[in-house]
């Protein structure tokens, strides 16, 4: 097909954002199952055909699954928090400082009154590459906004965080500020569950004018992820001279999230710049990249897909949004910022190709 939009109109499409848009919480690229089909876009090839117009084809596909998706949630805890902004002398130090304060203080009522601890705490400093882990480069920044959160078993006990942030901010260290209204509340804690169902222990059935029809039952077929053949590895020429460059020189990015599972798909910007990019991003590169979400989950793990035809990558990372969505008090709790994380890593790449970088 042809994709393109109304001449007159904002935007770009072109491969790029067309492949992006492809890739984006794709999971299994090999493997995205549908209720009538199992897609297969490690083929499927993206060119350019004109102003705005991209033409996409070659995707292939497999009989539909036996089983339906369900996402489920249910209540989990309650949640809140708060942003502050610090400007000055040392910024980040003193958010921190406040940030911890807060969360002491708020313990301090806890055994007052006979409520639990926090069940999970966070503080992140945008500003001074927080999301960054090990990898930041930020020194001494002065300007910062803190984001403090926290959940709570009890509803109570997120509303003593949000009172004494309040109190603490009227005689915190000087430079803080900020623009708000009111001071937030205590929300609960909606988590997502999600599962595969068999066809057979579902009726469908259409409902329409208060008639209803039943549907022909079809319960597809079983998909085994094992059996599936997985494209060749690119091979990298090798080169005496050689030269780091920015994964953003060689491709684009975009990323999201599958529940509390990441995606971040990377494409290429020329075919043969994917071999260099596939031999330096390995699962084992990514995780270290995303360590620090990684590790406040548990042992997560990363997977990586080829899709030769769009000469992309999508990687997976799981457990690594700290409940993902609502459930979670992270900053990025979608991963909409992982693919901008990860095109910052230094690729190896022969020097003649990269003299010919923009």
């Amino acid at each position: 097909f042809i994709c393109t939009k109304p001449e007159g109109t904002g935007g770009l499409v072109n491969v790029g954002t067309v492949s992006e848009q492809m890739l984006y919480e794709i999971g299994d690229p090999q493997a995205y199952m549908l209720p009538d089909v199992i897609c297969d876009f490690s083929t499927a090839r993206i060119e350019q055909a004109g102003d705005d117009r991209v033409k996409v084809f070659g995707a292939t596909g497999r009989p539909a699954p036996d089983t339906y998706k369900v996402s489920a949630t249910y209540a989990d805890q309650f949640r809140g928090g708060t942003y502050m902004t610090f400007y000055g002398i040392d910024a980040a130090r003193k958010a921190r400082a406040l940030g911890e304060a807060v969360f002491e203080a708020s313990r301090n009522v806890f055994r007052a009154v006979g409520l639990a601890d926090f069940s999970e705490t966070s503080i992140e400093l945008i500003g001074a590459e927080s999301q960054y882990g090990s990898f930041a480069e930020a020194g001494d920044r002065r300007e910062v906004a803190m984001k403090i959160a926290a959940k709570h078993p009890d509803a109570m006990g997120i509303g003593i965080l949000l009172k004494e942030a309040v109190g603490l901010g009227l005689a915190t260290p000087p430079g803080l500020s900020g623009f708000a209204g009111g001071r937030p509340k205590p929300s609960p804690v909606v988590r997502l569950f999600s599962f595969s169902i068999p066809k057979s222990q579902v009726s469908v059935g259409i409902l329409l004018n208060g008639s209803e029809t039943a549907c022909d039952e079809n319960y597809g077929q079983p998909l085994d992820t094992a059996s599936i053949v997985r494209p060749r590895a690119p091979a990298a020429g090798e080169s005496s001279a050689t030269t780091e460059v920015p994964l953003v020189a060689l491709a684009w990015g975009r990323s999201g999230d599958k529940g509390n599972k990441a995606n971040i798909g990377i494409i290429a910007r020329k075919p043969g710049y994917l071999p260099y990019i596939y031999q330096a991003l390995t699962e084992s590169v990514v995780t270290e990249r995303f360590a620090h979400f990684l590790a406040d989950t548990g042992p997560g793990k990363v997977e990586r897909f080829l899709l030769p035809g769009s000469h992309a990558i999508n990687y997976l990372l799981h457990d690594v949004l700290g409940g993902g969505g609502v459930a979670s008090i992270r900053n990025d709790p979608q991963a909409k910022g992982y693919a901008q994380l990860l095109l910052s890593c230094p690729i190896r790449v022969p020097t003649a190709l990269a003299e010919t970088l923009p």
